[in-house]
Protein backbone atom coordinates (compact mmCIF):
# COMPACT_ATOMS: atom_id res chain seq x y z
CA UNK A 1 0.00 0.00 0.00
CA UNK A 2 1.36 3.59 -0.90
CA UNK A 3 2.03 5.21 2.58
CA UNK A 4 -0.29 8.01 1.46
CA UNK A 5 0.05 9.86 5.43
CA UNK A 6 3.88 9.70 4.15
CA UNK A 7 3.42 11.85 1.27
CA UNK A 8 1.42 14.29 3.11
CA UNK A 9 4.17 15.09 5.87
CA UNK A 10 6.79 15.14 2.46
CA UNK A 11 4.48 17.77 1.44
CA UNK A 12 4.50 19.91 4.82
CA UNK A 13 8.12 19.45 5.34
CA UNK A 14 8.64 21.37 1.81
CA UNK A 15 6.37 23.97 3.01
CA UNK A 16 8.37 24.80 6.56
CA UNK A 17 11.57 24.71 4.46
CA UNK A 18 10.06 27.41 2.12
CA UNK A 19 9.65 29.88 5.50
CA UNK A 20 6.98 29.13 6.91
CA UNK A 21 -19.17 6.21 7.25
CA UNK A 22 -21.60 8.36 10.19
CA UNK A 23 -23.07 11.33 8.95
CA UNK A 24 -21.92 14.66 9.45
CA UNK A 25 -24.67 16.47 11.56
CA UNK A 26 -27.46 17.42 10.85
CA UNK A 27 -27.40 20.70 12.79
CA UNK A 28 -24.95 22.17 9.93
CA UNK A 29 -28.28 21.91 7.41
CA UNK A 30 -28.86 24.92 9.18
CA UNK A 31 -25.95 26.86 7.91
CA UNK A 32 -26.09 29.95 5.40
CA UNK A 33 -28.49 32.51 4.44
CA UNK A 34 -31.26 32.57 1.56
CA UNK A 35 -31.04 34.50 -1.63
CA UNK A 36 -33.60 34.67 -4.68
CA UNK A 37 -31.63 33.80 -7.93
CA UNK A 38 -32.97 35.08 -11.30
CA UNK A 39 -33.70 32.07 -12.86
CA UNK A 40 -33.36 28.42 -11.40
CA UNK A 41 -30.73 25.92 -11.48
CA UNK A 42 -32.61 23.67 -13.55
CA UNK A 43 -33.61 26.01 -16.21
CA UNK A 44 -29.66 27.57 -16.30
CA UNK A 45 -27.92 23.77 -15.96
CA UNK A 46 -30.29 22.74 -19.26
CA UNK A 47 -28.29 25.49 -21.14
CA UNK A 48 -25.06 24.48 -20.41
CA UNK A 49 -22.39 23.12 -23.17
CA UNK A 50 -22.33 19.16 -22.49
CA UNK A 51 -18.97 18.44 -23.92
CA UNK A 52 -16.07 18.33 -21.46
CA UNK A 53 -13.46 20.95 -21.23
CA UNK A 54 -9.88 20.10 -22.18
CA UNK A 55 -8.92 21.55 -18.68
CA UNK A 56 -10.82 22.06 -15.61
CA UNK A 57 -9.10 24.55 -13.19
CA UNK A 58 -9.83 24.22 -9.10
CA UNK A 59 -8.71 26.54 -6.16
CA UNK A 60 -8.89 24.58 -2.85
CA UNK A 61 -7.11 24.62 0.47
CA UNK A 62 -3.43 23.35 1.04
CA UNK A 63 -3.12 19.69 2.12
CA UNK A 64 -6.61 18.95 0.90
CA UNK A 65 -6.40 15.99 -1.60
CA UNK A 66 -4.32 12.67 -2.08
CA UNK A 67 -0.82 13.44 -2.92
CA UNK A 68 2.15 11.25 -3.86
CA UNK A 69 5.81 12.36 -5.00
CA UNK A 70 4.26 15.61 -6.05
CA UNK A 71 0.82 13.86 -8.34
CA UNK A 72 -2.55 13.80 -7.35
CA UNK A 73 -3.13 10.17 -7.80
CA UNK A 74 -7.12 10.89 -8.11
CA UNK A 75 -6.76 13.60 -10.56
CA UNK A 76 -4.59 11.49 -12.88
CA UNK A 77 -6.86 8.79 -13.08
CA UNK A 78 -9.96 11.28 -13.62
CA UNK A 79 -7.42 13.02 -16.72
CA UNK A 80 -7.16 9.31 -17.72
CA UNK A 81 -10.75 8.25 -17.42
CA UNK A 82 -12.32 11.75 -19.59
CA UNK A 83 -9.43 13.19 -20.70
CA UNK A 84 -9.83 16.41 -18.34
CA UNK A 85 -6.73 17.70 -17.25
CA UNK A 86 -6.94 19.09 -13.79
CA UNK A 87 -5.55 22.65 -12.99
CA UNK A 88 -5.21 21.97 -9.20
CA UNK A 89 -4.16 25.23 -7.57
CA UNK A 90 -3.67 25.57 -3.71
CA UNK A 91 -4.59 29.34 -3.16
CA UNK A 92 -7.10 29.27 -0.61
CA UNK A 93 -5.57 30.08 2.46
CA UNK A 94 -8.58 31.38 4.50
CA UNK A 95 -12.28 32.34 2.97
CA UNK A 96 -11.88 36.24 3.35
CA UNK A 97 -8.70 36.80 1.85
CA UNK A 98 -9.86 34.39 -1.71
CA UNK A 99 -13.23 36.29 -1.47
CA UNK A 100 -10.90 39.48 -1.69
CA UNK A 101 -8.95 38.31 -4.46
CA UNK A 102 -12.05 37.33 -6.70
CA UNK A 103 -15.03 40.11 -5.57
CA UNK A 104 -13.80 42.79 -7.78
CA UNK A 105 -14.53 40.45 -10.78
CA UNK A 106 -17.18 38.14 -10.01
CA UNK A 107 -19.08 41.62 -9.12
CA UNK A 108 -18.74 42.63 -12.36
CA UNK A 109 -19.84 39.71 -14.36
CA UNK A 110 -16.33 38.27 -14.62
CA UNK A 111 -14.74 34.71 -15.09
CA UNK A 112 -11.73 34.26 -12.56
CA UNK A 113 -10.12 31.75 -14.64
CA UNK A 114 -11.82 28.73 -12.55
CA UNK A 115 -14.46 26.18 -12.72
CA UNK A 116 -14.53 25.11 -9.21
CA UNK A 117 -13.66 26.94 -5.95
CA UNK A 118 -13.81 25.38 -2.37
CA UNK A 119 -15.46 27.47 0.34
CA UNK A 120 -16.71 27.12 3.94
CA UNK A 121 -20.21 27.39 3.96
CA UNK A 122 -21.22 30.90 5.29
CA UNK A 123 -19.00 32.04 2.88
CA UNK A 124 -20.63 29.64 0.32
CA UNK A 125 -24.09 31.34 1.50
CA UNK A 126 -22.39 34.82 0.63
CA UNK A 127 -21.47 34.15 -2.90
CA UNK A 128 -24.52 32.30 -3.63
CA UNK A 129 -27.03 35.20 -2.17
CA UNK A 130 -24.55 37.46 -4.28
CA UNK A 131 -25.46 35.72 -7.44
CA UNK A 132 -21.79 35.08 -8.48
CA UNK A 133 -22.42 31.01 -8.83
CA UNK A 134 -23.12 28.51 -11.85
CA UNK A 135 -25.69 25.83 -10.93
CA UNK A 136 -24.54 22.64 -11.32
CA UNK A 137 -25.28 20.16 -14.33
CA UNK A 138 -27.50 17.78 -12.27
CA UNK A 139 -27.66 15.39 -15.03
CA UNK A 140 -23.95 14.94 -14.71
CA UNK A 141 -24.44 14.11 -10.89
CA UNK A 142 -25.58 10.90 -10.29
CA UNK A 143 -23.34 10.09 -7.33
CA UNK A 144 -25.04 13.06 -5.41
CA UNK A 145 -27.18 9.91 -4.02
CA UNK A 146 -23.93 8.93 -1.95
CA UNK A 147 -24.55 12.27 0.25
CA UNK A 148 -25.02 11.82 3.40
CA UNK A 149 -28.62 13.30 4.45
CA UNK A 150 -27.05 15.20 7.28
CA UNK A 151 -25.88 17.69 4.67
CA UNK A 152 -28.14 17.09 2.21
CA UNK A 153 -30.46 20.67 2.58
CA UNK A 154 -28.62 23.68 4.06
CA UNK A 155 -30.88 26.64 4.26
CA UNK A 156 -28.68 28.52 1.79
CA UNK A 157 -28.48 25.99 -0.79
CA UNK A 158 -31.99 23.84 0.53
CA UNK A 159 -31.89 21.03 -2.65
CA UNK A 160 -27.64 21.59 -3.38
CA UNK A 161 -28.62 23.01 -6.36
CA UNK A 162 -24.83 25.48 -6.49
CA UNK A 163 -22.98 23.53 -4.29
CA UNK A 164 -21.82 19.89 -2.38
CA UNK A 165 -19.34 19.22 0.38
CA UNK A 166 -15.97 18.65 -0.20
CA UNK A 167 -15.32 17.59 2.77
CA UNK A 168 -16.34 19.02 6.89
CA UNK A 169 -13.80 19.84 9.17
CA UNK A 170 -13.34 19.70 13.45
CA UNK A 171 -11.76 22.73 15.04
CA UNK A 172 -10.22 21.75 18.43
CA UNK A 173 -5.96 21.63 20.08
CA UNK A 174 -3.13 19.86 18.23
CA UNK A 175 -0.40 20.08 20.34
CA UNK A 176 3.18 18.14 21.81
CA UNK A 177 2.53 17.17 25.09
CA UNK A 178 6.30 17.03 25.61
CA UNK A 179 7.16 20.32 24.51
CA UNK A 180 3.66 21.66 26.41
CA UNK A 181 4.68 19.44 29.50
CA UNK A 182 1.15 18.07 30.16
CA UNK A 183 -1.75 16.96 28.64
CA UNK A 184 -3.80 20.19 26.79
CA UNK A 185 -8.30 19.71 28.08
CA UNK A 186 -9.17 22.67 27.21
CA UNK A 187 -9.03 25.93 25.66
CA UNK A 188 -7.88 27.56 28.62
CA UNK A 189 -5.16 25.38 28.76
CA UNK A 190 -3.21 27.61 25.64
CA UNK A 191 -3.00 30.76 27.78
CA UNK A 192 -0.79 29.10 30.34
CA UNK A 193 2.17 31.53 30.83
CA UNK A 194 4.89 28.91 29.97
CA UNK A 195 3.15 28.40 26.35
CA UNK A 196 3.67 32.20 25.44
CA UNK A 197 4.95 32.50 21.86
CA UNK A 198 4.57 28.92 21.21
CA UNK A 199 0.61 28.92 19.98
CA UNK A 200 -1.20 29.87 17.36
CA UNK A 201 -4.73 30.00 16.44
CA UNK A 202 -7.21 30.43 13.61
CA UNK A 203 -7.41 33.80 11.48
CA UNK A 204 -11.05 32.01 11.14
CA UNK A 205 -13.55 33.79 13.07
CA UNK A 206 -15.78 30.84 13.27
CA UNK A 207 -13.24 28.53 14.86
CA UNK A 208 -11.71 30.87 16.84
CA UNK A 209 -13.91 32.40 18.48
CA UNK A 210 -16.15 29.69 18.38
CA UNK A 211 -13.69 27.42 20.71
CA UNK A 212 -13.54 31.06 22.88
CA UNK A 213 -17.11 30.93 23.28
CA UNK A 214 -17.57 27.60 24.60
CA UNK A 215 -14.82 27.82 26.92
CA UNK A 216 -16.78 30.79 28.12
CA UNK A 217 -20.07 28.86 28.71
CA UNK A 218 -22.29 30.22 25.69
CA UNK A 219 -23.51 28.62 22.55
CA UNK A 220 -21.39 29.01 19.26
CA UNK A 221 -24.71 28.46 17.14
CA UNK A 222 -26.46 30.82 18.88
CA UNK A 223 -24.44 34.68 18.78
CA UNK A 224 -25.81 37.32 21.01
CA UNK A 225 -24.33 40.89 21.20
CA UNK A 226 -23.27 39.63 25.01
CA UNK A 227 -21.79 36.26 23.76
CA UNK A 228 -19.64 37.94 20.93
CA UNK A 229 -18.66 40.83 23.36
CA UNK A 230 -17.96 38.47 26.31
CA UNK A 231 -15.60 36.08 23.95
CA UNK A 232 -14.01 39.33 22.18
CA UNK A 233 -13.18 40.83 25.61
CA UNK A 234 -11.21 37.33 26.23
CA UNK A 235 -9.93 37.28 22.57
CA UNK A 236 -8.02 41.14 23.18
CA UNK A 237 -7.07 39.98 26.45
CA UNK A 238 -5.06 37.06 24.59
CA UNK A 239 -3.41 39.03 22.16
CA UNK A 240 -2.52 41.72 24.27
CA UNK A 241 -0.70 39.60 26.52
CA UNK A 242 1.63 38.20 23.56
CA UNK A 243 -0.01 34.29 24.57
CA UNK A 244 -0.61 34.11 20.55
CA UNK A 245 2.59 33.93 18.26
CA UNK A 246 0.47 34.43 15.45
CA UNK A 247 -3.04 33.81 13.85
CA UNK A 248 -2.85 32.36 10.76
CA UNK A 249 -4.54 29.71 7.89
CA UNK A 250 -3.60 26.29 7.16
CA UNK A 251 0.35 27.88 7.47
CA UNK A 252 0.22 26.68 11.03
CA UNK A 253 0.65 22.86 10.40
CA UNK A 254 4.79 23.92 9.55
CA UNK A 255 5.35 25.83 12.45
CA UNK A 256 3.83 22.83 14.68
CA UNK A 257 5.41 20.30 12.47
CA UNK A 258 9.35 21.67 13.17
CA UNK A 259 8.09 22.20 16.98
CA UNK A 260 8.53 26.45 16.72
CA UNK A 261 4.50 26.05 17.87
CA UNK A 262 3.79 23.63 20.43
CA UNK A 263 -0.14 24.03 20.67
CA UNK A 264 -2.40 25.39 18.05
CA UNK A 265 -5.94 26.07 17.36
CA UNK A 266 -6.02 23.14 14.61
CA UNK A 267 -7.98 21.26 11.84
CA UNK A 268 -7.89 18.29 12.77
CA UNK A 269 -7.04 16.66 9.26
CA UNK A 270 -3.41 18.70 9.62
CA UNK A 271 -3.34 16.67 12.71
CA UNK A 272 -4.19 13.84 11.64
CA UNK A 273 -1.75 13.88 8.78
CA UNK A 274 1.10 14.70 10.58
CA UNK A 275 0.73 12.20 13.11
CA UNK A 276 2.45 9.19 11.36
CA UNK A 277 5.78 11.35 11.21
CA UNK A 278 5.44 12.59 14.25
CA UNK A 279 3.31 10.56 16.76
CA UNK A 280 3.73 12.55 19.79
CA UNK A 281 1.37 14.89 17.84
CA UNK A 282 -2.09 14.95 19.22
CA UNK A 283 -5.30 16.09 18.08
CA UNK A 284 -7.91 17.10 21.23
CA UNK A 285 -11.67 18.12 21.43
CA UNK A 286 -11.60 20.55 24.02
CA UNK A 287 -13.76 19.29 27.05
CA UNK A 288 -15.91 21.87 26.52
CA UNK A 289 -16.76 21.67 22.91
CA UNK A 290 -15.69 21.83 20.02
CA UNK A 291 -16.38 23.20 16.19
CA UNK A 292 -17.63 21.42 12.59
CA UNK A 293 -18.14 23.17 9.52
CA UNK A 294 -18.15 22.27 5.51
CA UNK A 295 -16.30 23.18 2.88
CA UNK A 296 -18.36 23.27 -0.46
CA UNK A 297 -17.25 22.90 -3.98
CA UNK A 298 -18.56 26.57 -6.11
CA UNK A 299 -18.86 26.97 -9.47
CA UNK A 300 -18.04 30.87 -9.83
CA UNK A 301 -19.76 32.49 -12.91
CA UNK A 302 -17.81 32.06 -16.13
CA UNK A 303 -16.49 28.62 -15.20
CA UNK A 304 -17.75 25.13 -17.25
CA UNK A 305 -20.58 23.70 -15.33
CA UNK A 306 -20.70 20.57 -17.13
CA UNK A 307 -17.33 19.55 -17.09
CA UNK A 308 -17.13 20.56 -12.87
CA UNK A 309 -19.99 18.08 -12.17
CA UNK A 310 -18.89 15.68 -13.87
CA UNK A 311 -15.85 16.09 -11.57
CA UNK A 312 -17.83 16.52 -8.37
CA UNK A 313 -20.25 13.17 -9.67
CA UNK A 314 -15.98 11.22 -9.47
CA UNK A 315 -15.17 12.48 -6.53
CA UNK A 316 -18.95 11.44 -4.76
CA UNK A 317 -17.74 7.39 -6.18
CA UNK A 318 -17.30 6.02 -2.74
CA UNK A 319 -14.22 4.63 -3.94
CA UNK A 320 -12.51 7.65 -5.01
CA UNK A 321 -13.50 9.66 -1.28
CA UNK A 322 -11.72 6.89 0.48
CA UNK A 323 -8.64 7.34 -1.84
CA UNK A 324 -8.59 11.35 -0.88
CA UNK A 325 -9.78 10.65 2.27
CA UNK A 326 -6.42 8.66 2.80
CA UNK A 327 -4.31 11.15 2.82
CA UNK A 328 -6.51 14.03 4.15
CA UNK A 329 -7.92 12.84 7.22
CA UNK A 330 -11.32 15.42 7.19
CA UNK A 331 -14.88 13.94 7.47
CA UNK A 332 -15.66 12.79 4.34
CA UNK A 333 -19.77 13.83 2.78
CA UNK A 334 -19.97 10.95 0.82
CA UNK A 335 -22.07 7.81 2.47
CA UNK A 336 -19.96 4.47 1.88
CA UNK A 337 -16.51 6.14 2.14
CA UNK A 338 -15.70 4.07 5.56
CA UNK A 339 -15.87 0.71 4.24
CA UNK A 340 -13.85 1.58 1.07
CA UNK A 341 -11.31 3.25 4.15
CA UNK A 342 -11.57 0.06 5.58
CA UNK A 343 -9.95 -1.52 2.48
CA UNK A 344 -7.05 0.89 2.34
CA UNK A 345 -6.19 1.43 5.81
CA UNK A 346 -8.32 -0.04 8.36
CA UNK A 347 -7.05 1.91 10.97
CA UNK A 348 -8.13 5.46 10.02
CA UNK A 349 -11.67 4.26 9.01
CA UNK A 350 -11.92 3.32 12.74
CA UNK A 351 -10.21 6.95 13.37
CA UNK A 352 -12.92 8.90 15.41
CA UNK A 353 -11.87 11.91 14.43
CA UNK A 354 -12.75 11.22 10.72
CA UNK A 355 -15.96 8.80 11.95
CA UNK A 356 -16.41 11.51 15.19
CA UNK A 357 -19.05 11.47 17.57
CA UNK A 358 -20.87 14.57 16.83
CA UNK A 359 -21.98 14.81 20.50
CA UNK A 360 -19.20 17.79 21.67
CA UNK A 361 -19.04 19.39 17.95
CA UNK A 362 -20.75 22.79 16.85
CA UNK A 363 -21.74 24.87 13.98
CA UNK A 364 -21.09 28.40 14.07
CA UNK A 365 -24.14 30.53 13.58
CA UNK A 366 -23.96 31.22 9.92
CA UNK A 367 -25.57 35.17 10.13
CA UNK A 368 -23.05 35.75 12.95
CA UNK A 369 -20.33 34.36 10.55
CA UNK A 370 -21.20 36.62 8.05
CA UNK A 371 -22.35 39.45 10.53
CA UNK A 372 -19.73 42.53 8.59
CA UNK A 373 -19.65 44.52 12.10
CA UNK A 374 -18.43 40.81 14.00
CA UNK A 375 -16.21 39.90 11.50
CA UNK A 376 -14.42 43.47 11.70
CA UNK A 377 -14.03 43.29 14.84
CA UNK A 378 -12.76 40.65 15.03
CA UNK A 379 -10.15 41.03 12.38
CA UNK A 380 -8.94 43.77 14.15
CA UNK A 381 -8.76 42.00 17.38
CA UNK A 382 -6.36 39.64 15.75
CA UNK A 383 -4.22 42.42 13.39
CA UNK A 384 -5.02 41.05 10.27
Amino acid sequence: MIDEHLTRIELLRRAALGGAALTVPGLLAACGGGGIEKKSATTAATTASKKLAKTLTISNWPLYIDTEKKRHPTLDEFKQRYGVTVRYIEDVNDNDSFYGKVQAQLSRGQSIDRDIMVLTDWMAARVKRLGWLEPLDPSAIPNKKNLVPGLAHPSWDPDREYSLPWQSFLTGIGYDPDRVGKEITSFDDLLDPKLKGKVTMLSEMIDTLGLIMLAEGDDPAQVTKKSFDKAMAKLKKIVASGQVRQFTGNDYAPLLAKGDVWAAVAWSGDVIGLQPDNPKLRFRIPDEGGMIATDNMLIPKGGDAHTASVFMNYVYDPKVMAEIEASVNYVPPVAGTKEELAKIDPALAKNALIFPDLSKLHAFDPKAADDKSYKQQFQAAIGS
